[in-house]
């Protein structure tokens, strides 16, 4: 079923990815293009609302709550002038400038929605990326992950499970209920930023659980593993970071595994590749991101080893000058021969190049090329403590910087991202309304 255009004179661009880079390019073309009838924008997703990676981590503890916190896309799309549509991306024919959309179904399997076509003048791809599980054997069914709110949801809803089961054990005083069912083991694999901040998160919850009526919780009921395969946590980042964050975790009483790789997963742990068992009630795999596997199946495209598709300079794919790629999926290589990091900082600004470059484009004007610009990195490690370095490349040395300067420029992070999608004014009154519903919810989210 073909979807018209809202007018057949207007172009249309379709963005499919509603991420950090999709959502602000969608904001910012909307603003430039939608309102002035040059353009119609079109943002497609999967789901209903927006909720900004780096903070998966925060949903999955309980102490951001993504009903509250999300942006919804269809009035998100009223108010920036460009339209919503809620589907999968499921096929892509470049020759006739034309997306297919998976049709929608309810909890039923019921059809809402017929398998839609969806054409366009200028495509833009910011699907994101998923975690790689290296084809690890059993870590499909039986590890969590956090590539959406979703999912982080569900993490959400087994930790509180596993949280009660632990408070109520203790409150029988059985004999028998002892040993697993007194303690929480949670094994993290991967020692990237995701795992880093949610293991540090997962003790800041714990420590608040005694204010909602779970006081046998407590932290010395909870036992933490991360594991990273390679020689430090953080291997991204610079080492000064990743042993500042790693003397953090181990005050905090986080067993860090490294130099461990991962055989196999199975219901009671993880098993590495010297046959130890790292048990756990919960595990949650962390390790490397890559590509949606639906982008492997795209005919027409020019695709790396991690299924990234490789673009021109200007972000336009190297096969096909009328779509653009943005964000994870995207293998765009610098002048020194390595690709741009998979990072938010990389999303927002790959955004920005695209909406000048089609900006330009309707403008008759030449198109830019991409330049990445490293301002730096920070991991923040709940309120215990935050470490980073600042700006990056952009000077001979990078400057580290820990504790409240480097948490008051965490928060700033996503105050810009909140800024990029909902203009200043409206982000000085999400940040109000944050502070003031402090008082009347719950520090966690319990349900």
């Amino acid at each position: 079923m073909p979807i018209p255009s809202s007018s057949s004179a207007l172009p249309r661009i379709v963005i499919v990815g509603g991420g950090a880079g999709g959502l602000g390019l969608a904001t910012q073309l909307g603003h430039k293009l939608g309102r002035s009838q040059q353009a119609e924008i079109i943002l497609v997703d999967k789901n209903r609302t927006h909720i900004w990676k780096p903070l998966l981590h925060e949903v999955a503890t309980g102490s951001l709550d993504a009903d509250l916190d999300g942006v919804v896309y269809s009035a998100h799309a009223v108010k920036h002038g460009y339209h919503f549509q809620l589907g999968t991306f499921e096929q892509l024919d470049c020759n006739a400038k034309q997306i297919t959309l998976a049709a929608i179904t309810d909890a039923k399997g019921k059809t809402l929605l017929p398998q839609r076509q969806l054409s366009f003048d200028k495509l833009v791809i910011a699907v994101g990326s998923v975690s790689n599980d290296f084809g690890t054997p059993g870590v499909k069914d039986h590890c969590f992950f956090l590539d959406s709110h979703e999912q982080a949801n569900r993490f959400h809803d087994h930790l509180l499970d596993s949280f009660t089961r632990v408070h109520q054990a203790h409150e029988q005083h059985n004999a028998t209920t002892g040993g697993q069912q007194n303690q929480l083991n949670i094994a993290i694999v991967g020692a990237g930023a995701t795992g880093v901040e949610l293991s540090a998160e997962l003790y800041h919850v714990t420590e608040m659980l005694k204010v909602y009526g779970l006081s046998k919780m407590t932290a010395d009921k909870l036992s933490i593993d991360l594991i990273e395969a390679g020689p430090r946590i953080l291997p991204a980042l610079p080492e000064r970071i990743s042993a500042s964050a790693r003397q953090e975790l181990s005050k905090l009483g986080v067993n860090v595994r490294e130099n461990t790789r991962i055989a196999e997963a199975t219901s009671q742990g993880f098993v590495t590749d010297k046959g130890e068992l790292i048990q756990a009630n919960l595990m949650l795999w962390a390790a490397g991101v890559k590509a949606p596997d639906f982008i492997a199946n795209l005919a027409g495209f020019e695709l790396n080893r991690n299924h990234q598709i490789v673009v021109k300079p200007t972000l336009q794919s190297s096969t096909h000058d009328d779509i653009f790629v943005i964000g994870d999926c995207c293998a765009c290589e610098q002048a020194d021969g390595k690709l741009v990091p998979p990072r938010a900082q990389s999303a927002h600004q790959m955004a920005q190049c695209v909406e000048t470059n089609l900006v330009n484009f309707f403008n008759q004007q030449p198109l830019q090329d991409y330049q990445y610009v490293d301002y730096g990195s920070l991991v923040n490690l709940s309120r215990f403590s935050t470490v980073g370095s600042l700006m990056g490349n952009l000077t001979k040395n990078s400057m580290f910087v820990e504790g409240k300067i480097a948490r008051f420029m965490y928060i700033s992070l996503y105050r810009m991202h909140q800024k990029s999608i909902h203009g200043s004014l409206k982000t000085f009154g999400l940040w109000l309304t944050e502070k003031m519903m402090r008082v009347v919810r719950p520090r966690m989210k319990l349900h």
